[in-house]
């Protein structure tokens, strides 16, 4: 909701362009807004929902897919239209999510993929004590193109 995601990618590839959809008008304008604090100029922001925008979009070779309103499989065959070879990395934290992402490492023909699972835990005190206290688990997807020659293989 905040681009945190699109704004450290936009940092990180300074040569490269960063294009961040957004479906929510206020995640957009705040999304925006941190383009400019930060005077990202290779961040374009794309309001609308993904596949459709990613229509008009260039071919990626790289993509972060924080959410995808139930569109995954359509989102991924977009992508791997444009480019056979890109490198996606989703993440889910609801059972749906994981169970669609899941359900599309099936039906595609990756040449990699990978799974893992984290769990965050923050302390909270408890009179004298301190107790760990265990957030929702987030699963990051990491899937390659069909290109088996992309150097990468499963582990």
């Amino acid at each position: 909701g905040s681009g945190s995601v699109a704004i450290e990618m936009a940092l990180k590839a300074t040569g490269g362009e960063v294009y961040a959809i957004e479906r929510k008008d206020v995640a957009v304008e705040l999304l925006r807004e941190n383009t400019r604090r930060f005077g990202l100029e290779n961040l374009t922001v794309v309001p609308g929902l993904a596949p459709e925008v990613c229509r008009e979009l260039p071919a990626p070779t790289h993509v972060f897919i924080g959410g995808s309103a139930g569109n995954m499989r359509q989102i991924l065959e977009e992508i791997l239209g444009k480019n056979p070879n890109a490198r996606i990395v989703a993440t889910a934290v609801t059972l749906e999510s994981i169970a669609e992402l899941t359900q599309c490492m099936k039906a595609i023909p990756f040449a990699f993929t990978e799974v893992v699972s984290m769990t965050v835990a923050r302390d909270r005190k408890a009179g004298p004590y301190h107790l760990m206290m265990g957030q929702n688990p987030i699963f990051i997807f990491t899937m390659q193109g069909g290109n088996r020659e992309c150097g990468h293989s499963t582990p």
